[in-house]
């Protein structure tokens, strides 16, 4: 009885040194930049709107980040015909757990979904996303250092290239893909500042917004901390 209650004041601490492992890489902070937002648009549209929805979203909140209702309509809506309908995919839920074996997640808050001790849901969906390597023995041919054995299968492998896990843990690209490496992780730094934004579309406004609230309470507070004195002066 006193190993099995040492063993479970101990689990604690193994737990925290297991999941220190993990090692998130900083995602670029490209929140203000509209150029990124609006290329981090169209690839989540083109790569990821395929299987996962964004449904909490709606066509039209793009032109939030610059884009015009001609070009969301031209270059952005494949799966839907007005531009105020949600961002939804065809694909059924039981027929996507049939063929991956859980159905893809809505990807409209998993910036804030995925946020941890380690690190921003921006960073784990960074890292994530730069590390998918080729396994054959999963049935997607793919697998991540990030999320062990995920289902998902590496769908920007043509922009990355495959990379290969080597005896060091550590990856290694095998085989270039269109794009460089710098050049692929600007792409996935787009994506996640996307996804980022796609969480809560008014953070940057809330951000400026609190500034100016902050400022009026402070000329607020001087002048009734004058009218204080003002009523107190014959008192004291």
């Amino acid at each position: 009885m006193k190993k099995l209650l040492i063993a479970l004041l101990w689990l604690p601490l193994l737990a925290l040194a297991a999941g220190a492992e993990l090692h998130l890489d900083k995602a670029p902070d490209k929140a203000n930049d509209q150029a990124a937002l609006q290329h981090g648009a169209k690839l989540f549209v083109n790569y990821c709107l395929n299987c996962h929805s964004a449904s909490y979203m709606r066509y039209n909140r793009l032109q939030d980040i610059g884009l015009t209702e001609d070009q969301i309509r031209g270059n952005l809506m494949f799966t839907a015909d007005k531009i105020g309908e949600q961002m939804k995919i065809a694909m059924q839920r039981a027929e996507a757990k049939a063929w991956f074996g859980a159905a893809p997640p809505d990807l409209t808050v998993i910036a804030r979904a995925r946020a941890s001790d380690f690190g921003s849901g921006s960073d784990w969906l960074y890292t994530y996303l730069r590390s998918f390597y080729r396994d054959e023995a999963r049935p997607t041919g793919w697998n991540n250092v990030v999320f062990a054995n995920v289902g998902m299968p590496h769908v920007l492998w043509e922009l990355q290239g495959e990379q290969a896990l080597g005896a060091d843990h550590k990856l290694k690209l095998v085989k270039p893909g269109k794009l460089k490496p710098e050049e692929y992780d600007a792409a996935v730094g787009d994506l996640v500042a996307f996804l980022h934004w796609m969480g809560e579309p008014m953070a940057e406004f809330r951000k400026s917004l609190g500034v100016f609230v902050l400022i009026a309470l402070a000329i607020l507070f001087v002048f009734t901390y004058a009218l204080k004195r003002e009523y107190w002066k014959d008192i004291h």
